[in-house]
């Protein structure tokens, strides 16, 4: 719903605003969260709200009790007042007593950490039943040990109000809930998920079967990488916005390479620098589209002065995945918005088989399909077949997963020169006559 649309409650009319929030970060010098904050400026746009002021503390480290330490905790109390603001949303993970100590000083509005925040995104954007139940495992998770301080902060800000962010999905579970009715619900989504993810791999043992090679897009939220499964496609399959995090379930679609190569492509979540651990776990399952994949495709957003930065923070997380052994292009989309000039191209040509493209002008993909034929048949055998006239059936099979590169009808046979997986040149062993 639109943040300006009117609502009618009885007689009354009620406007929706976003709620009103100040951020709040440290940094080691004056400057150096620049781009963290502005990561985390996004994330809050995209759960809704709008941000009225930026507070940062030079520090060396959080301040174990308050994380900035309580003067500073009452200079943020002072502009949460004077900007008229809903919440404050620190940019770090809070540990529970951290919670607590600041809500004893910002007694009167909500407090959220990255988490939360990225929990509560990630509750609006999920559609399907295992985003639902991945998104509510993690936010359960994330609610077990805090719920104390959530308890506080939501009897104190109540009020009839709208609470908006940080209370959507099972965060509107009752607060008189007890942590052992929690740890049931946490079980019972495991055992769901278990029954989802064991369908996963049916799924995915049966685009093995088929023999066409898969591929994987993977990158740093709002990189690109629906835009580019469409541009693949030819056709806008999967739903592209400007927003973080607008991916949450993997979609597969069938791909024509050219030259006859065929792989099964899927776009996968976006990733984040210091993604929540409970986060990856709670997805995990969809990642594995990435571990299980033949080849992985990288999208890095070109024209983002953190490029290098996003670069990273997907690598930590494909290696967390065990994924980063797998053949590997670099997407540098969004490259018709960067301003070309030696310094740039120094910095991204060192990204691993790196591709300039634009997803959505086309410029690049043609090479971005060349260097993935080349990657798909690398994986391939090519060898010379006999195949006699009581078994042309095996050719449909070439057909469907490999590739004809000639054939001629002899007497006896047909012979064929083919480029198939190891899996069928296993089956067509007995009728190779050349391999090379």
């Amino acid at each position: 719903m639109a943040f300006d649309e009117q609502i009618v409650v009885g007689r009354e009319e009620l406007r929706l605003e976003p709620e009103r929030t100040v951020l709040v970060g440290i940094e080691e010098y004056a400057g150096a969260s620049q781009s963290a904050m502005q990561e985390l400026l996004q994330l809050v746009r995209a759960a809704g709200a709008s941000v009225v002021d930026v507070v940062t503390q030079t520090r060396s480290k959080p301040h174990p009790a308050t994380y900035v330490g309580k003067g500073k905790l009452e200079e943020i109390r002072q502009v949460i007042k004077a900007n008229d603001a809903d919440m404050v949303v620190f940019n770090a993970t809070l540990k529970p007593a951290q919670i607590n100590n600041i809500l004893d000083v910002l007694e009167d509005w909500k407090v959220l950490d990255r988490v939360e925040l990225i929990l509560d995104v990630f509750a609006q954007h999920a559609r399907t039943r295992e985003g639902k139940l991945q998104v509510e495992l993690a936010q359960l998770t994330y609610l077990l040990p805090r719920l104390v301080g959530h308890g506080k902060m939501m009897s104190r800000i109540g009020g009839g109000r709208v609470l908006g962010i940080g209370v959507r999905g099972p965060g509107q579970t009752k607060l008189e809930t007890d942590r052992r009715q929690l740890r049931h619900r946490i079980s019972q989504i495991r055992s769901e998920l278990a029954e989802v993810a064991t369908r996963r791999d049916t799924e995915r043992e049966a685009r093995r079967r088929s023999g066409l090679p898969t591929i994987s897009i993977v990158g740093y939220t709002n990189a690109g990488k629906s835009s580019l499964l469409n541009a693949l496609v030819g056709s806008q399959e999967v739903a592209a916005h400007d927003r973080l995090f607008e991916t949450l379930d993997p979609t597969t679609r069938r791909v024509n390479l050219g030259d006859g190569v065929t792989a099964l492509v899927s776009d996968t979540v976006g990733f984040l620098r210091n993604l929540p651990p409970n986060l990856i776990a709670a997805f995990r399952s969809t990642l594995e589209e990435a571990v299980q994949a033949d080849i992985i495709v990288e999208v890095v957003d070109a024209s983002d002065q953190g490029a290098l930065e996003q670069h990273r923070a997907s690598q930590e997380i494909l290696g967390e995945l065990k994924a980063l052994d797998k053949p590997y292009v670099t997407a540098l989309n969004k490259w018709d918005l960067v301003k070309e000039s030696e310094a740039t191209w120094q910095r991204l040509k060192r990204l691993p088989n790196a591709v300039p493209l634009s997803a959505t002008n086309g410029m690049g993909l043609e090479e971005l399909r060349e260097r993935l034929r080349e990657l798909v048949r690398n994986r391939r055998t090519t060898a010379t077949i006999r195949l006699p006239y009581d078994h042309l059936e095996l050719l449909d099979m070439i057909h469907q997963r490999g590739h004809i590169l000639s054939q001629e009808y002899q007497t006896d046979y047909v012979e064929a020169q083919i480029e198939v997986d190891s899996e069928i040149f296993g089956k067509l062993a007995r009728f190779v006559v050349a391999k090379s």
